[in-house]
Order: structure tokens, then sequence, then C-alpha cells
């Protein structure tokens, strides 16, 4: 569960911390106050996406630090897993900077937000203010009747066989080309092999013309020059070289060479001079005379190089690139040759796998179709409960072609009012009940998942009176044995709390602060009774209050 976290320079707010507890925590506060900022603090050291927009004006950066305790098994093998101290507790780091730059940690370790947002995956849901809205999206149903269903390992077996299918179809459709097409199929294909081939190119040519061309270019300096260091080495007709030169100073020291060690030492010296030099004129020889200027040769590597230039931009951006694409043509031509015996093949394997995929996708609907009756008893139970009594769900089913979730179209109805006919929840369900309905599929799928911290951002919009009444119960039952964090507007739903946190926003010297308290009882009694009267709390409003918390403590 989520401990513990504190944000500095993050919007409005300049540093605060919010301590958490087991059961049902609330946040509450004026609209504006920095609830919404509390729960992208919240995305983002989970790994999200995040923007420089939301560093404090004035500061260089946002830091949030976050503490997670209780983790779940399945957490801590993650942790190991990705080579992070897998203990009881976590502890998240996240830092943006004004630039955008990102800074991610893990217990203290540097970490990617990829890798952040895996390992976090299973440890929080959150539920946003417009998450209500995905339920109005048949195509979200098949998701929330599958996690109720477990059926991972049902759609896994399918999907497999299923990818299958459909890689043996495309090359079906790949070698059913008619006769005409394949012909012109074939004949560009062999145009395209042929130019490849007659180039006759090896991986690392371009680099090796390039560099005959730049000595090729530079070919009248680098003559001139080792002509120059030569002359200047082994000496001419009427002047000395270095060479002959170090060669007298060598027999100079080398007369002295019996007096002392030390001249002895000076004459190898001066020696080993020598015969470097006679060396290096030698070798200078030796490439000058190998180096021979052909104006011919700049001509053939330009027109080579002018002949990959152009294979590169129909077949690839190098060579290597080059030689993979007319691999794969020439795979292809082969194929489209063999085609009629790879064919009856392909046709058989499909008939094959066609059967499988529909036995698998037949369990698959199965699954389904068993889930819903037990899905559908739960949903009432739960919108009963949550003020909404003779609501009566119904799954409109369809089976069409396999796709990649298998053979079913389904979409919730809903009657909310005895004697009238289920109609597509899209078109049935106001906002307040919208937040009931999803209320109602997560407290449903409450024991199926395995996270430990579930967030509400304000689940009770739309709603009032008894509703919010029996929304807060609810919130209350499903933060039995695990942690459920909600920021709302509603009294009757913040007097459930286990913990209350009360977001305020102060401006001192023309600067706008947000900070975070935990509230004790008689706090709870004024906040409460501010969100029953607004500004003007009054003793009936305050005594109200205490009846409410009364009531929701016994």
């Amino acid at each position: 569960m989520l401990s513990k976290i504190t944000i500095e320079n993050v919007a409005v707010i300049e540093k605060a911390t919010a301590t958490f507890g087991d059961g049902l925590n609330v946040l509450t506060g004026e609209t504006g106050a920095g609830k919404s900022i509390l729960i992208d603090s919240i995305n983002a050291i989970l790994g999200s996406r995040t923007s420089r927009d939301i560093v404090r004006t004035g500061t260089q950066k946002a830091a949030i630090w976050a503490a997670f305790s209780a983790l779940s098994s399945k957490v801590q093998t993650k942790l190991a897993d990705a080579g992070y101290e897998a203990g009881g507790e976590l502890l998240l780091y996240r830092e943006i900077s004004a630039e955008g730059k990102s800074v991610c940690r893990i217990n203290g370790m540097p970490a990617t937000a990829a890798a952040v947002r895996d390992i976090c995956a299973d440890l929080i849901n959150i539920h946003g203010q417009h998450d209500n809205q995905s339920l109005l999206d048949p195509a979200k149903h098949l998701g929330i009747l599958d996690a109720f269903a477990k059926n991972e390992k049902q759609h896994e077996n399918y999907y497999a066989v299923y990818r299958e299918l459909v890689k043996i179809k495309r090359e079906i459709k790949t070698l059913s080309m008619n006769e005409e097409d394949k012909e012109k199929r074939t004949e560009f294909l062999t145009f395209q092999l042929d130019a490849i081939d007659k180039a006759q190119l090896k991986d690392g040519e371009e680099e090796q013309l390039e560099a005959q061309k730049k000595l090729v270019l530079h070919a009248q300096s680098i003559t001139e020059r080792l002509t120059t260091a030569y002359a200047v080495l082994n000496g001419g007709d009427d002047y000395q070289g270095a060479v002959e030169m170090l060669g007298n100073a060598s027999t100079s020291v080398e007369a002295l060479h019996d007096i002392s060690d030390e001249f002895r030492t000076l004459s190898e010296r001066t020696n080993e001079l020598y015969y470097t030099a006679k060396e290096l004129a030698e070798d200078i020889s030796d490439m000058s005379e190998r180096f021979v200027f052909d104006p011919a040769e700049l001509d053939l590597i330009e027109e080579r190089l002018d002949l990959i230039y152009r294979l590169k931009q129909k077949y690839g951006a190098s060579i290597a690139e080059i030689l993979a694409y007319r691999e794969k043509a020439a795979q292809e031509l082969e194929a489209i040759q063999l085609g009629s015996e790879r064919l009856d093949e392909l046709y058989e394997k499909q008939a094959s796998l066609f059967e499988q995929a529909k036995q698998l996708a037949n369990v698959l609907t199965d699954t389904r179709l068993k889930a819903f009756e037990r899905f559908d008893a739960q949903m009432t139970k739960e919108l009963s409960f949550l003020n909404m009594p003779g609501i009566r769900f119904s799954l409109e089913h369809k089976s069409g072609a396999l796709a990649s979730m298998g053979q079913d179209s389904i979409e919730f109805y809903i009657s909310t009012n005895r004697g009238e006919a289920p109609k597509p929840l899209a078109k049935i369900a106001s906002g307040g009940e919208l937040s009931r309905i999803m209320l109602a599929v997560k407290s449903t799928l409450a024991d199926i998942d395995d996270i430990g911290t579930v967030i509400y951002d304000e689940i009770d919009t739309g709603v009032s009176g008894l509703a919010a009444a029996r929304i807060g119960e609810k919130l209350k039952q499903t933060a039995h044995g695990r942690q459920v964090i909600c920021i709302t507007h509603t009294a009757q739903i913040a007097a459930q709390a286990d913990v209350h946190l009360l977001i305020e926003k102060n401006i001192e010297a023309d600067r706008t602060f947000t900070v975070i308290d935990t509230l004790d009882s008689d706090g709870r009694v004024r906040e409460l009774a501010r969100m029953i009267s607004g500004d003007k709390i009054t003793d009936t409003s305050l005594a109200n209050a205490r009846e409410m918390l009364t009531m929701c403590s016994t």
C-alpha cells in the first residue's frame, strides 16, 4: 500500500507530505486546492509520462518521493527480476527538471520510467474523473468481462493458434496472385535481382572506395610531399641530406666510443638515429614508387560510387541493407515459382488451424458467457446496495469472424426501471448512474485482482443524498483487506474515512501554496460541516457533522 508521498515544487505545491493508512483514506478540500496535482504526482511516481509544465514557476526542478509497504509477492518478484532489492518496502523517486529531463529511482538505484511502470503496474489502480465515460464504449466491455472471468490462459491458448492462422493466410494471399500478377511480379523481382547481382557488391566496399577516392584526389600533393621528404632525408648532387649528416655525426661520436661509457651511450643513440632515418628514406622512396596517379582511376571510382548510390536509392541505405533486400527478394521469387505446391500445403494447414482456433474460440466464449451469469448477479447486488434497486443487466452477444480477442462481440445492456427493456448502457445511464455502475464494476472486480491500493478521483460525480451515502459505505466495504484512497466533495463519503486528509490552498506574498494535513476528530467535524453548509459553518452543520461521524463509526 502507499504509505507516504512527498511532493516538492509541483505546480502550486511548494512542499507537502501526505501520509496514508490502511482502509479508506479520504482527501477533501476546496476546488482548485491541488487534489488533481496529488493524482498527477502519484501518476508521475508510478512512471507515467510527465511534462516540464508541472515544475513550480521559478524553481529548477520538481521532485516526488513515495514509500510503499506490505508489497505483494508479485511486486517483490518483479523487483528481484529487475535487479532491485525486494524487501517488504519500496521507495520511489521521480525528478523532473524545468528543461524537461526526468530521473527515476527505485530503492535508491537508477531506473527507467518503463521499468517503474512495469513494476508498479500491480501496486495501484487509479480511477480518474473521466474513466466513467469508458463504460459508454462497448469496446471496453469485453475487457471488463474477461477480467472477471480470469480467462487469460484460455485467451493465450487461442491467440497462439490465431496468430499462426493469420500468418498462414497472409502467405496464401501472397501466393494466390493470378497468373498475370505472378508474371509481372516475377519479372520485377528478376530485374531487381539482376541489377543487384550485376553490381557484385561487397560489404564495406563503399567505405573502401571513399578512402581510395580521397587518396586519388590528393595524389599530386602526396607525390610532391613524398618527393620533398625524400630529398630532405637523402640529399642531392650538390647538398647533403639528413641521412648523410646523421651518418657523419654517428662516425664522429663513434670515435669516442672507447674513451668512456658515457660516449658509448651517446654513440649508440646517434647510430640509432642514423639507421632510423636511412630506413625512413627507403620507406618513403618505396611508397613514392608505388603511388602512381592515374586520372582514369578517379573516373572508375566515381562510376562505382554512383552505381552504389543509385542502388541505395532503390534497395536500402547501405550495401548491407541492399544485400538483405536481395535475399528477401530471392526468397519471394522462389516462393512464387514453387507457389502451387506450397499453396496445397498451406490450404491444408489453414483448414487445420482454423478448426483449432474455432474450438479454442468456443472455449473462450464459454468462459465469458458463464462469467456473465456470475457478473450479472454480483452487479445487481452491488447496484441495489448503491440505491439502484430493480436494475437489470443483460449481455448483447454476437458471434462473428475470428479476431485477436476471439469471435465475440459483446455490449452491456441495462434497464434502470422496472418494465423497461434493457438498452445499451451508453443510451440509458446518467452521470450519477455511471458513477455508481463504475463503482459496482470496481467492487465486483476487487477480489479478482491482486492490487493493494485503489484510488478513486471523484467517484461520486453526479450523486448526492442516499446514493452518496451508499457509495461511502461501499468504499468502506471495499477497503477491508486493501487500501482505498478517495478524492471527494461529498460529506457522506468523507464521513466513512479511516484516515481523512485535507488539502488547502493558501496565498502568501502573492504566491500560492498548498498544504496537506491529516485531520483529527475536531478537524474532521469542521471539514464535514464545511462540506455540508459551505463557508458559513453553523452550529447546525457542526451538529450534523458530529452525528454523521457517530453513525459511520457504529
